[in-house]
């Protein structure tokens, strides 16, 4: 290269950026040479003075604001103006507004000569284009302009306004002439190395102007194109900052103010490039080198190694260094240290150079790398760099002696670069460089002196600590426990997770986290070590179903959601992994829009929330996901109220706000917290928090009595259960503070205002000079229920707890709870919404929790609140056993609302306890005492209304004295009114319902509920004395409001509806047009639900309440009241606001039939309801509409017409269609009548109802046909020609008189419908079938739905009996029959013996089974002789014949086994056995296989009898488990089947042992020992597995051997016959799929075998008893 070629490399090498477009090539460098460049020996003009004033000159950005001074300057240090011309344009005012107006000739008018005139519009112009071209960044977002601090903007203004200063100046390179005669084969390699990395090569001249512009385009190019990432604080060690790869830092710049760093860039060898050694000598050097020139030039600077130091685009661009160990480089830079500086500097150079270090780099979707930036700071302070100069010695190599060659060099830094004075070979331009340079060095140490005492600022006063108590307060004086809060949140690094413990104390709803690893080093599984999450993605938020199903599905309020917004880093779906920026805007940020509208939603969290922004790192880009997610949110909200943003520092809060700022054009600067560190942020919410109500270690009992502590994380697993520790209550950080006393009052004034009792009550009421708790007259009975001094032998038992509404029976169970709590693990179900499944689960976990699974277990005494399917809990919670014992495990302590607690005391079967709204005289006395203490404490206990009505003994005349004293001056047309009314009318008609609080502020117009500074109480005053406020947890947790006390709620609707003349009718029609109430709202889908339950849910007294009702309580009160007429309005007010709703149309279509017996309106509404919804109660709606409409037109017509006779056949015609239609959905459909069951579980049920009112129809349509003239029964023959015709035996053509027209006019009616006729019969007897199925080979799973079985059964019983009257042949009709066929004489006969079993309800399967409990032997062996004759007679082939005629003689023998009629077991099997070779394996015919089992069952012994006839019992027992399968599975959720035969110790039919004679036997024993209910004891022994103890039916059941395998039971029986054998309670099965040996009596069920009483034979005194 020669001498043209290295001055302009050199003139080239200060500027940092470089335009892809440029034609111009990179500088050249030599091989020698890093970023190294010699300095010439001239200087600039004005000496070292000017070169100094240079770092201290600084303009404003446009000329126009230049003052004369300005100008001044300019000319002189950046342009080099002769000092003269300058200081004559200075006399002359010339400013910058002047100089930019002014031309050529302008200047030379002024006395400029030509040439500086030129050189003075040349350079404005090319600085306003400057100008211009940065003015952008003034209006356009920060992420895509500012370096930090405008540090981008400093430098290159610098390099562009003195852009010609250093043209004198000669460019030397480093060449062997320097000295280095030869290198060592280590610098060759990294020579080579340094080549590949860098990539540079020749570039030619160019002009100024091409130079500007190219800068220009370069800068522009670049920030546009890529974000400017922030750079680690200069001098500070933090390791939360982090690079993200392929993240462009801002351009490398000159010396500024000496203060503010310069910036350099490497990019070190690889490891497949060089050895580890040359490595770190490559790393050592670069960082001396570059140290010593910032030393010795006096300013700050930062070496980065991994980032791109070509020049062009990817110039700053963050690639990372793949690093092995820290500690090598660390020893690296302190053992080089000493060999690079001279020795008397040595001090001062490790002062000023700081130890490396290293900023991890991660990927672009937010995952972590193995690669690293490595980061060395130089602070060359005055006090210890002085006047000095400080050289570097390089050592070197020779590759001829292999000797060290150690060479001093002198660096400085020149513009972007540094450069080596001493590497010129000619002495006297070093020497003159060096002088040069000692001038230098004064100017800039003092200038550097200077710099340092202007830094010195005095602390600001910050008040964000007081900012951040008002925002997380809300204006109050603590944080209150109870407020939801949302975080978002990016990355945190590991040092500083410790200072984000306050999440793991506050209410966290929701975490929308934007690090994919945090569930793995993170936020998540810092939080996680103690508290629950559940891990979520965005889209789980986006479903289509309600906000209630939301809630139970992800658990929300109860657990909280750590929803992964950029998804996880070791999720194996590509759905849920982490995405770059721009792939996240494509695919993800939809889902989180989703996300976020659902979690702002009304509807899920009341205003009373907050937001909070934690962000660890700087977002600068104006498309980050972060930033995305926090406009959604802005956009939900309106704004940024209930908001809070926590910024690490204030470089990342002014990112932050200047995006919000261009984005939201909302300035956020109120709302944010960053001049705090994390530390002081945690404590401060810490401090604020108010304090804990609950001990900070809660403890449960154990066996004996030790303890077990409750871990929070634990308890959080448990959603469902309020659990009662034995040390509840104490030791409470509440109890530590001032407040407590304030906390103690409210606590009791809560609950006796009629608030839910708590457990402070009960350990209040325990503290020095307090009366007691109430104890009530029941306790101690209810007390001894749970603890018999016997004891319990089963595992699972429920007590009852019968009490009306409001007499206090849930909290005679708390209080019992409370005293049994260090006896008994206590819990309350708190969710009755949870499934039983789920609430059974987490008893098990309570019961077994910190034990050992041999270990011994304390009982869980389990509290549950008016569960409507307790029965099913039991069973759950015995399934979920998974350890068998003969002792308690839980008691289920149900407390049952009811209307009528001593008659539901009296039915139940269940042990139990029942109170009523009536109080003893020592309870009066007792409440009495109580009201005298409350006056001592509280200033008004007279307004604690639920605690005053049992005072007064829920007497309604103080309770009408009340509310008429509270309510006369209430204005009903105004909000309060409205809103009083809404609430009184639903707290009358249904049990527990309530408005959130925030829908109550809403009706009355109360702003800024936020801060509460309005109350409700204050709004509704002195209204509000008769309502509280509680927590509701069922449906999400929020404030609810309701009336103290439903009779208080009965008593105000009363005195509105008579005092103010308000209907109820127009109070309903007031909340259906209420708007706001079908809003947005939290609970609202509970609201719509009591508002429709309150218009459609019927009374039953079978579930408690005062009396069966045809319609809701209210619609029959306003039929009472106001008449049908306002019904109908009503309704249809409902309906239309309901346009959705099937079960309002239908009730309206029941209000029209039942009421108004308008049955065109009725069909309508019923038809629109099945257009709504399809299924089988709305089909059976349509029929019963079809079926009154029959019955009045029977009614009507005291003497039948054809007429009236053709429309009562079309009416049920069309009954029996929909009634059918109605069976058939009842196989589909879900098993809930949505008029008993809309918001409640109730026990499973299988709608029968559709075929209960076709047997009705069909009934009816035979009463009118037999009662026509045609068929008087007067005449006996005409009698028996409806008959024949009924029967399909005669058409009716024949019965045609032509002398009589009104009769033809019937005929020919009855032919129009002549099939639907002929099949009334057939019909009917395929009811009665199916009744006799549907109860003989199922049974329901609830109490309940026993009851409601005997009524059907009494009913279908009546219908039969009629049925037979009707279809009873003639003594004429049997004689006509056998003379006019004589030949059929014996068909006749087995007709007749058909008739007499069908009379009998013997002719089938199901009814045979029915005989076993309601037949004589006598009568038995009369239906045998009727099946013995029909088998014997009938032709061969009808299996069904052969399959009721083997049963009869099973039935027989159980009944009267010594008759004679008996066929020998061996005959029977035979019989089978050939039907069974003809049907095979896959027959419809269930009884068949049912049969088998009786039969075929191997002997005592365990041996199969040799005949094949018993080989395939194995397959008959697979057969009729499928053929049952598809015959009842639509049933299966409803009932069980039934066992009605077990398996004896004899032999032949005498094994065969029935259930009916065991209840015989059992019955016999509790004769003989006097018990008093022998129906209820057989059924209690049963239930309660007791039977199975009880000699007899040990004596006569044999206990069958088999293995316990996979969570089944198998019997083997020699070879390979393995048979599968169910266990009637999952629980009997250990969990763990153990092979162990057991034992159990067998039953036999149309499904197949099942096993009673598992026991395993390896236990020794293990038995876990299971009900029939």
């Amino acid at each position: 290269m020669d001498a043209k070629e290295k001055k302009q490399a050199s003139s080239l090498s200060q500027f940092s950026l470089m335009s892809d477009f440029s034609k111009e090539e990179p500088p050249y460098f030599s091989n020698e040479e890093r970023n190294l460049i010699p300095v010439s020996t001239k200087s600039p003009v004005g000496g070292p003075k000017a070169k100094t004033a240079e770092y201290d000159l600084n303009l404003p950005p446009l000329i126009e604001d230049w003052t004369i001074e300005h100008v001044k300057d300019w000319l002189i240090i950046r342009l080099r103006v002769p000092e003269q011309i300058a200081q004559n344009l200075y006399h002359q005012q010339l400013s910058g507004a002047c100089l930019v107006s002014y031309e050529k000739q302008d200047l030379l008018e002024l006395g400029v000569p030509p040439a500086p005139a030129i050189q003075i519009i040349r350079q404005v112009e090319k600085f306003r284009r400057h100008s211009e071209t940065f003015e952008p960044s003034v209006r356009t977002p920060l992420s895509h302009y500012e370096v930090s601090k405008g540090e981008l903007w400093k430098s290159t203004e610098m390099q562009f306004v003195t852009g010609n200063m250093d043209e004198s100046m000669e460019t030397e390179t480093v060449s062997s002439d320097s000295g280095i005669q030869s290198l060592s084969s280590t610098v060759e390699m990294l020579r080579r190395a340094r080549s590949r990395i860098r990539s540079v090569i020749d570039r030619k001249t160019t002009n100024d102007t091409q130079l500007h512009t190219e800068i220009t385009e370069s800068a522009t190019f670049l920030q546009l194109k890529t974000p400017i990432c922030q750079i680690r604080p200069f001098d500070k060690s933090n390791p939360n900052i982090f690079y993200i790869q392929n993240d462009i830092l801002p351009p490398v710049a000159g010396p500024s103010n000496l203060l503010d760093p310069v910036h350099e860039y490497q990019l070190l060898p690889s490891a497949d490039e060089a050895s580890e050694r040359e490595i770190l000598y490559e790393f050592t050097k670069e960082v001396f080198s570059f140290a010593a020139s910032c030393m010795n030039s006096r300013t700050n600077g930062t070496i980065h190694f991994g980032v791109n130091n070509q020049q062009g685009q990817g110039h700053g661009q963050v690639v990372g260094q793949n690093i092995t160990s820290f500690s090598k480089y660390n020893e690296a830079f302190e053992s080089s240290l000493s060999e690079y500086f001279e020795v008397q500097n040595v001090n001062a150079a490790r002062m000023c150079i700081r130890p490396p270090n290293f900023i991890q780099v991660h990927s672009q979707d937010g995952t972590t790398s193995n690669k690293w930036v490595i980061e060395v700071d130089v602070v060359p302070t005055y006090s210890e760099t002085q006047q000095n100069i400080f050289y570097t010695l390089l050592s070197i190599a020779s590759t001829e002696n292999k000797q060290q060659c150690k060479t001093e060099c002198l660096f400085v830094r020149d513009g972007l670069r540094s450069i080596n004075i001493l590497a010129d070979t000619n002495p006297r331009i070093v020497q003159e460089k060096m002088k040069s340079l000692a001038d230098k060095v004064q100017c800039w140490a003092s200038a550097r002196k200077a710099a340092e005492e202007k830094d010195e600022k005095q602390p600001s006063q910050s008040h964000q600590g007081q900012r951040l108590k008002q925002l997380i307060t809300r204006g109050r004086d603590a944080f209150e426990n109870s407020l939801q809060v949302i975080v978002v949140t990016d990355k945190c690094h590991s040092s500083q997770l410790e200072h984000l413990d306050f999440l793991k104390e506050i209410k966290l709803f929701a975490v929308l986290d934007f690090d994919p690893e945090s569930d793995v080093n993170g936020t998540c599984s810092f939080y996680r070590g103690d508290r629950i999450a559940n891990l979520h993605y965005p889209r789980m938020y986006t479903t289509q179903e309600s906000v209630t199903a939301i809630i139970g599905k992800l658990n929300l309020f109860k657990q909280t959601s750590w929803i992964f917004c950029n998804g996880r880093v070791n999720e194996e779906d590509d759905t849920d992994k982490p995405l770059t920026p721009s792939e996240w805007l494509k695919k993800r940020s939809g889902d989180v829009n989703n996300m976020v509208s659902l979690l702002c939603n009304p509807d899920l969290l009341s205003k009373d929330r907050l937001l909070v922004f934690i962000l660890h790192s700087p977002v600068t880009d104006i498309s980050s996901p972060i930033l995305e997610t926090f406009c959604a949110i802005y956009r939900t909200l309106e704004g940024v109220d209930n908001m809070l943003c926590i910024c690490k520092n204030s470089n990342i809060f002014s990112h932050w706000q200047h995006l919000i700022k261009v984005r939201c054009k909302e300035d956020i600067t109120s709302i944010c917290i960053h001049e705090l560190s994390l530390n002081e942020i945690s404590s401060t919410i810490k401090k604020l928090k108010e304090p804990q109500t609950q001990s900070s270690m809660r403890f449960l009992p154990s066996t004996g009595s030790s303890s077990v502590l409750l871990a929070k994380k634990d308890e959080e697993l448990m959603t469902v259960l309020d659990i009662l520790c034995e040390n509840e209550c104490q030791n409470t950080e509440i109890e530590t503070k001032d407040s407590f006393q304030e906390f103690k009052m409210k606590i009791e004034e809560d609950f006796y205002r009629g608030g839910q009792v708590s457990w402070w009550n009960f350990y209040l009421s325990e503290k020095k000079d307090s009366l007691p708790f109430i104890k009530r007259d029941k306790f101690n009975e209810l007390h001894d229920l749970i603890t018999p001094v016997e004891g319990y032998k089963f595992p699972c038992v429920m007590i009852n707890l019968f009490h009306h509404p409001g007499c206090g029976g849930t909290t005679l169970a708390m209080h019992v709870l409370w005293n049994l709590r260090h006896k008994f693990r206590c819990a309350v179900v708190k969710n009755n919404m949870a499934t039983n499944n789920e609430i059974a689960s987490q008893v098990m976990m309570l019961l077994t929790y910190g034990k050992q699974e041999q270990s011994r277990y304390t009982p869980v005494l389990l509290l549950v609140d008016n569960c409507d399917d307790v029965e099913d809990l039991k069973q759950c919670i015995l399934n979920s056993v998974r350890q068998r014992h003969n002792s308690l495990m839980v008691i289920i302590l149900n407390c049952e609302r009811s209307q009528f607690p001593d008659e539901s005391s009296m039915s139940s079967r269940i042990a139990n306890v029942f109170i009523t709204n009536k109080l003893s005289v020592k309870e009066q006395s007792l409440f009495s005492e109580k009201l005298e203490q409350l006056k001592n404490y509280h200033r008004k206990p007279e307004t604690f209304y639920a605690f005053m009505i049992m005072t007064n003994n829920f007497s309604e005349a103080y309770i009408t004295k009340v509310v008429s004293n509270i309510v006369k001056d209430l204005d009903i047309t105004t909000q309060k009114g409205r809103l009083f009314s809404f609430l009184a009318l639903l707290n009358r008609y249904v049990n527990g319902s309530h408005m959130s609080l925030s829908l109550c502020e809403e009706l009355l117009g109360i702003g800024n509920a936020l801060w509460k500074k309005e109350t409700l109480d204050d709004e509704m005053n002195p209204y509000s004395t008769l309502m509280i406020t509680f927590t509701v947890e069922e449906h999400g947790t929020y404030r609810a409001v309701r009336f103290l006390h439903q009779m208080i709620a009965r008593k105000c609707l009363e005195f509105l509806t008579k005092k103010y003349k308000v209907s109820l009718a127009e109070i309903v029609i007031n909340i259906l047009h209420c708007d706001r109430l079908y809003k947005s709202c939290m609970g609202k889908d509970f609201l719509v639900q009591n508002i429709q339950s309150m218009l459609i849910t019927r009374h039953r007294k079978a579930q408690g309440d005062d009396k069966d009702t045809l319609f809701s309580p209210l619609i029959e009160d306003i039929d009472d009241e106001e008449g049908p007429d306002k019904i109908k309005e009503v309704l249809e007010g409902a309906t239309e606001r309901f346009d959705r709703s099937a079960t309002l149309p239908q009730a309206l279509a029941r209000h029209f039939c039942l009421k108004e017996k308008d049955f065109k309106s009725a069909l309508k509404w019923a038809l629109d309801a099945q257009g709504k919804n399809s299924n089988s109660y709305i089909a059976d709606t349509v029929g019963q509409v079809y079926k009154s409409h029959l019955k009045k037109e029977i009614e009507h017509s005291e003497h039948p017409t054809p007429e009236a006779l053709d429309k009562c056949l079309t009416l049920g015609f069309k009954a029996v269609n929909a009634f059918r239609d109605s069976q058939e959905l009842a196989k589909k459909d879900e098993q809930v009548d949505p008029f008993d069951l809309y918001t409640r579980k109730r026990p499973k049920s299988y709608n029968i109802s559709g075929y209960v009112g076709e047997t009705e129809v069909m009934m009816a349509l035979l009463d009118i046909i037999k009662d026509i003239p045609l068929f008087a029964a007067s005449e006996r023959h005409k009698r028996d020609q409806m008959l024949q015709f009924l029967r399909d035996h005669h058409p009716l053509s024949n019965l045609y008189d032509h002398s009589n027209t009104t009769m033809n006019q019937f005929v020919a009616v009855l032919i129009d419908h002549e099939k639907f006729l002929i099949s009334l019969k057939s019909r009917l007897k395929e009811m009665f079938c199916f009744f006799e199925t549907y109860f003989q080979y199922l049974k329901p799973r609830s109490q309940e739905r026993e009851l409601a079985d005997e009524r059907h059964k009494r009913k279908v019983s009546e219908y039969f009996k009629r049925y037979i009257q009707i279809f009873s042949s003639s003594e004429e009709e049997k004689a006509s029959e056998t003379a006019s066929k004589p030949k059929l004489s014996l068909h006749q006969t087995i007709v007749e013996q058909r008739y007499y079993l069908e009379m009998k309800r013997a002719d089938s399967f199901a009814g045979l089974l029915q005989c076993l409990s309601d037949k004589s032997g006598m009568e038995m062996e009369h239906i045998l002789k009727k099946w013995q004759f029909i088998f014997d007679n009938s032709p061969r082939g009808c299996v069904t014949d052969t399959v009721n005629f083997i049963l009869a003689n099973i039935v027989l023998h159980n009944i009267k086994s010594s008759s004679k009629l008996l066929k020998k077991y061996e005959d029977l099997v035979g019989l089978l056995n050939e039907e069974l070779q003809k049907e095979g394996t896959h027959s419809k015919l269930t009884e068949l296989y049912y049969l088998s089992m009786l039969l075929m069952w191997p002997t005592q012994d365990r041996k199969l009898d040799n005949s094949a006839t018993y080989k395939n019992i194995s397959t008959y027992i697979a057969s009729a488990k499928k053929s049952f399968h598809r015959r009842f599975s639509h049933m299966f959720p409803a009932r069980s089947s039934i066992a009605h035969f077990f398996l004896g110790k004899s032999s032949g039919l005498k094994r065969i042992v029935s259930k009916v004679r065991l209840d015989q036997m059992l019955k016999k024993e509790d004769s003989c020992s006097s018990q008093s209910s022998q129906s209820r004891n057989l059924h209690y022994l049963w239930q309660s597995g007791a039977a199975w103890n009880e000699p007899e039916v040990q004596r006569k059941l044999l206990r069958i051997k088999g293995k316990s395998e996979n969570g089944d039971i198998y019997v083997n029986y020699g070879g390979n016959m393995k048979m599968q054998v169910r266990p009637v309670y999952l629980g009997d099965i250990r969990s763990g799929h153990s092979r162990e040996d057991v034992s159990f009596y067998l039953g036999f069920t149309m499904e197949g075998p099942v096993a009673y009483d598992i026991k395993y034979e390896n236990d020794q005194g293990t038995n876990l008893t299971c009900r029939y």
